[in-house]
């Protein structure tokens, strides 16, 4: 395994997005600017689609233009089109990522196009980040399952991941969208991609609906992977999985990695202080059992 890992965190978007209770723009700045303090290199700010579709982050300038960006951080923010990358780049948007599955069925559900018309979508985009030395995160998603589908080929995960790199994306997030995965085939998805994208291009992000998230991510530990998305407080869910309780939560990520001496360069209590405070906005306590633990 690597001796340092790197943490995406993805719940002032990925996260917040699929919450019911609106948050203030306030107190999502105030989230990303606490997430900055902890020692995250990578937090992902919030999505540029239309807020017909994400009303939650329907605020996605109000909030990108109030974070206070602390250097050596990188802000990544989702787009969807060229427009939604324009909209970005009005306010200093210097990282977007873009997104498509690995499931035909669930593109079509989700974004209304096939997987080719959504890689088709993203080349202006690419362009313009090229040419604007924007750089480009891509997200794969329904690596290990789809909730229209259900068994998604491998090859079809390689083929989206390999076409994805290939027009430019430095790195390439792997989804397992609806946490049905288990170590097994966690590890057997990741080998497969790794055989076509390298391993330094490669992060995993894992559901955790059945608990299998942490199990999930030693296993592709154990492949060499070093870059891994998870959500402050386990916010989010999956509205197409009855039941999803949402993103693994970074707090139990770092523990776990901190206790197989892996480094991460994070504050653990601060980062589970920061994940207690989002969770009393949304009315709840923390997802984070290490959250609640230290809490104690």
């Amino acid at each position: 395994m690597n001796g340092h890992v790197r943490i995406v965190e993805v719940g002032p978007r990925d996260g917040l997005q699929n919450e019911k209770t609106l948050v203030a723009t306030a107190d999502k700045v105030e989230l990303i600017d606490r997430l900055s303090a902890t020692g995250l290199q990578s937090i992902e700010a919030t999505s540029f689609v239309s807020p017909k579709w994400v009303p939650q982050l329907a605020d996605a300038a109000e909030v990108f233009a109030g974070i206070t960006r602390k250097p050596g951080v990188h802000y990544p923010v989702l787009v969807p089109n060229e427009k939604g990358y324009e909209r970005a780049r009005e306010v200093g948007v210097e990282e977007i990522a873009v997104f498509t599955a690995a499931s035909e069925a669930f593109n079509q559900k989700n974004i209304n196009a096939s997987i080719d018309e959504s890689l088709a979508r993203f080349a202006p985009v690419m362009a313009r980040a090229k040419a604007d030395g924007v750089r480009v995160r891509g997200y794969v998603s329904t690596v290990l399952g789809c909730p229209y589908q259900g068994e998604v080929p491998l090859a079809d995960v390689v083929r989206v991941a390999r076409e994805l790199h290939a027009m430019g994306c430095y790195e390439i997030s792997l989804g397992d969208t609806i946490g049905i995965g288990t170590p097994g085939k966690a590890r057997a998805m990741l080998k497969a991609v790794a055989a076509d994208v390298p391993m330094a291009a490669l992060a995993v992000h894992f559901h955790d609906t059945y608990g299998q998230a942490l199990s999930n991510i030693l296993a592709c530990l154990e492949e060499g992977v070093a870059v891994v998305d998870s959500a402050v407080s386990g916010v989010g869910g999956c509205p197409y999985a009855k039941g999803a309780s949402g993103n693994v939560a970074s707090e139990d990520v770092v523990y776990m990695l901190h206790g197989l001496g892996i480094a991460t360069g994070i504050d653990l209590d601060r980062l589970a202080d920061t994940g207690r405070w989002m969770a009393s906005l949304l009315g709840r306590e923390t997802g984070s059992k290490v959250g609640k633990a230290l809490a104690v």
